[in-house]
């Protein structure tokens, strides 16, 4: 009895801590479209997940571990942030099977109401097939809604 009391108060706990944490959910746009959420891991650097359609004819997946790296005081009211990091992606489609690694750069800016707009780019390398690829070097919009 005592281990299923214990093990309830940490579940609880864990759940508590990772929904005081700052998330955010919406799109990323380029050449495809994901739907993408990010969950702030302590301090400013962040998870961000992504799950959508790469050149609109594979679904993908990638995630990444950002670190931010400057929060310029340009604005007096909203934040920015610069940020980077290294992930991982896998895609799958007709004919293709792509698995690698990812690099994430990029730049956004949360108003002073929920609204996060942010402008990135994620190249991948990987293995396509029999190959060596490279992938992701359009630029993304996101539009997030920060909560």
């Amino acid at each position: 009895m005592k281990k299923i009391i214990i093990a309830a108060i940490l579940a609880l706990g864990f759940t508590v801590a990772a929904s005081a944490q700052p998330k955010a959910l919406g799109a990323r746009f380029g050449y495809g479209a994901d739907l993408s959420y990010q969950h702030y891991a302590g301090g400013a650097n962040f998870i961000e997940a992504d799950l959508g359609l790469g050149e609109f004819s594979f679904l993908n997946v990638a995630a990444t571990y950002n670190f931010m790296i400057a929060q310029p005081d340009w604005t007096s009211q909203g934040e920015w942030g610069f940020y980077a990091g290294p992930g991982l992606a896998l895609a799958t489609g007709k004919d293709l099977f792509y698995v690698g690694i990812a690099g994430q750069v990029g730049l956004e800016y949360t108003f002073n109401f929920p609204l996060q707009l942010s402008l990135d780019l994620r190249p991948q390398l990987g293995l396509v097939g029999q190959h060596f690829g490279v992938w992701g070097w359009y630029p993304h919009l996101g539009i997030r809604y920060r909560f």
